[in-house]
């Protein structure tokens, strides 16, 4: 990858809150990604891959309803957001926070 690769890359990943290794040149994203962005994010940068978008079945789970995790699933949620949550929301879906802090033993 060239260097102006890289960094649209670090950009796009560091614009969601992720984190880009630079040793592996993989991210990790916290929120999800939708399938066709990401496709045309390579071809943005004419990188040549092979991309399947796979669907598995979700049972439809709790999402949350405010703030910067908006519509996410609170099981996809990191356990220090989890735990922030259980000492400071006192919001209406406050029992499926507890529920899902209970889930993971938190």
């Amino acid at each position: 990858m060239t260097v102006p690769e890289i960094q649209i890359w670090e950009k796009f990943v560091y614009d969601r809150k992720g984190i880009f290794d630079f040793s592996s040149y993989t991210f990790v994203i916290q929120k999800r990604l939708e399938f066709n962005d990401f496709v045309a994010l390579l071809k943005s940068l004419n990188i040549e891959a092979r991309c399947e978008e796979y669907i598995r079945e979700v049972k439809s789970q709790p999402r949350v309803g405010f703030g910067q995790y908006k519509g996410m699933q609170y099981s996809d949620l990191a356990d220090s957001y989890m735990i922030w949550l259980k000492t400071n929301y006192r919001g209406y879906d406050r029992e499926l926070i507890d529920a899902e802090l209970k889930k993971r033993n938190l």
